[in-house]
């Protein structure tokens, strides 16, 4: 995996650990580099003070050709206080003419031998330094050598008598730059103890937000995600602005996901509706020839006493074929008296054989008083098609609960039963043609209690769940000047 490609979860923490580890890394170089120098500057400058004081020393034995002498000046401080030296590797002392007067290495440095001649590093400070004309101390670093050298002029009255010559080993520095630089990475450990970890904890405060965001959004696709799917940072910052504009967003698409889903069904409705008015017309016409020859055989013709007790009877069930059939015809409005208390008792009387079927009690809350400036045909129609359809969805031995109260310019119908609860997915399809609830039936029933509310400028919402079973309330609105 490439690191672009990783989480900003990882990503932020890695690369605030990279900068921490360069950081970290160049202070400690630094510091080692400058106690290096700081180490090398001490270094010439003790070295300085001595060749100082052993070329003052060195006047006498040269002038008056001493050999003996400066050969013991030179190598005293190597003999008798080798710390004063700081560790040097040898002293040479050459004459005006750059031959070999004394050294504390006499083997390698014969005396008398031009310096030219010995080779080595004396060689090449002979070549590139022209050291009658050096007026003070030289420090020198030859490339690829192993020592520091010190030139220093001796001098009386201003004439130059010769060059002493010191010699440290590039080697002195090793213990104290291995202190220096154990003493760097310890500190350095520490700081990155300390650091790393705060910076993996920071890396991942600021990741997480991002990390949210990201996974909010990318649940949108099939569906819209619900707000408690995501858990967004809420800030005035740039990451908290962008989760605000998230949760607009989706609220904007869940209500119009809503939107459409309501177009659709009313689209549906109304072209189910369009046939099945076109239906109803065909079978309210006979309907309607029926009802007329019954009545003109009462008026004029001369029933016999069976007769006469029949027609009555296939005049009221025709009746009420036409007045549900009329129900399907979404303009009609039938003409039908006032809901009264004598209609609710009538809806008791026909679910009786359905309860006895089923083993179920209807439990009645409320009521009416006197007349309501409803047309009962209809309201009988609703609360008779709600009622058998939670019947048949109730258990064995349970009860359904009808409550009917009037409030205000409203009436109110609640039906509830404690049965299966009905999925969600089947709740936004309940009121569609030959869908409905579960149970027998073709599913029109629903379909058409919605088709008479909606004549009665009334409204119908249903609630389902494990819990309260399933409740449909009703909502009426009176006629005015009732």
């Amino acid at each position: 995996m490439r690191f672009k490609d990783l989480s900003f979860r990882y990503k932020i923490p890695l690369r605030a650990t990279f900068l921490v580890l360069i950081t970290a890394v160049t202070l400690t170089s630094a510091n080692v580099a400058r106690e290096y120098d700081q180490l090398r500057n001490d270094l010439f400058a003790n070295a300085e003070s001595l060749g100082s004081v052993l070329a003052l020393t060195l006047v006498t034995p040269l002038l008056h050709d001493d050999l003996w002498r400066a050969y013991e000046i030179i190598g005293m401080p190597v003999r008798h206080e080798p710390q004063a030296a700081l560790g040097a590797e040898w002293l040479l002392v050459l004459d005006g003419e750059g031959r070999v007067y004394a050294s504390t290495r006499p083997r390698e440095h014969p005396v008398g031998v031009s310096g030219s001649e010995v080779g080595g590093s004396v060689a090449r400070l002979l070549a590139d330094y022209d050291l009658p004309a050096l007026h003070a101390s030289q420090a020198v670093e030859l490339a690829d050598a192993s020592e520091f050298h010190l030139l220093m002029p001796i001098r009386f009255d201003g004439v130059y008598l010769g060059t002493l010559v010191l010699a440290y080993p590039k080697s002195i520095f090793v213990p104290r730059f291995h202190s220096i630089v154990v003493r760097g990475a310890l500190v350095t450990l520490l700081v990155l103890a300390v650091l790393l970890p705060m910076s993996w904890y920071w890396g991942r405060r600021m990741a997480d937000p991002l990390v949210q965001l990201a996974d909010c959004m990318s649940r949108v696709g099939e569906r819209i995600p619900q707000m408690s799917e995501c858990r967004l940072y809420e800030s005035r910052d740039e990451v908290g602005r962008a989760g605000t504009q998230l949760k607009l967003m989706l609220a904007a698409l869940r209500e119009k996901e809503a939107l459409e889903q309501q177009i659709i069904a009313s689209e549906r409705l109304a072209a189910i509706g369009r046939i099945t008015a076109g239906i109803a017309h065909e079978i309210n016409n006979p309907l309607g020839g029926m009802l007329n020859a019954i009545s003109t055989y009462k008026r004029h013709g001369q029933p016999e006493h069976a007769t006469a007790r029949t027609l009555p009877l296939l005049e009221r069930g025709l009746l009420q074929i036409k007045e549900t059939v009329a129900a399907l015809l979404v303009e009609a409005r039938l003409k039908s008296h006032p809901l009264t208390t004598q209609d609710l008792e009538d809806l008791n009387t026909l679910l009786q054989p359905h309860l006895s079927r089923r083993q179920v009690r209807v439990l009645w809350e409320g009521g009416i008083a006197g007349e309501l400036a409803l047309p009962s045909t209809q309201v009988r129609q609703i609360l008779l098609n709600l009622l058998l359809n939670a019947v048949q969805a109730a258990e064995a031995g349970s009860e359904v609960v009808c409550g009917i109260e009037c409030a205000g310019s409203v009436l109110r119908c609640r039906v509830s039963n404690r049965g299966e609860a009905i999925p969600a997915e089947r709740l936004n399809q309940l009121f569609e043609p030959f869908v409905g609830a579960a149970g027998e039936g073709n599913g029109l029933g629903l379909w058409v209690t919605y088709q008479l509310v909606q004549q009665l400028g009334g409204s119908i919402e249903v609630y389902s769940n494990a819990m309260e079973g399933t409740v449909v309330t009703v909502i009426l609105p009176l006629e005015e000047g009732a």
